[in-house]
């Protein structure tokens, strides 16, 4: 079910939404419906309340992702993986990244807000 809703946002919002939208060929209400549908996936580190942030910035990837990786990395180091194992390789190097930089925001906000010691330089 949807529903319709008027809001008012920045010209820069205007204008992002209406360059995806040209690149993308879609309306630009329909890119800024997906762009909200996101947030509410996955929503602003920043937003976070401190429960859920202290899990974030603890978070591992899944260990037999983690095998997995390790197994196509050792494969690709060696030139052998096929096309199938370097597209796998790749969707696993993006859940890494994405992962790692949300865990590095989360750690950021929580020493911000006092939930963390900063890191030390040692």
């Amino acid at each position: 079910m949807t529903e319709i809703v008027t809001l008012a946002v920045s010209e820069r919002v205007t204008r992002n939404a209406a360059y995806v939208a040209a690149q993308t060929h879609q309306r630009m209400e329909d890119v800024l419906a997906e762009w909200l549908e996101q947030v509410t996936v996955e929503p602003p580190v920043a937003s976070l309340p401190d429960d859920e942030l202290l899990v974030l910035c603890d978070i591992q990837m899944d260990p037999a992702e983690q095998v997995e990786l390790g197994a196509l990395l050792a494969a690709n180091r060696e030139g052998a993986l096929d096309r199938h194992g370097q597209i796998r390789l790749d969707a696993l190097m993006q859940i890494y990244r994405h992962g790692l930089v949300r865990k590095a925001q989360a750690l950021h906000i929580a020493v911000r807000r006092g939930l963390r010691p900063p890191l030390s330089n040692a």
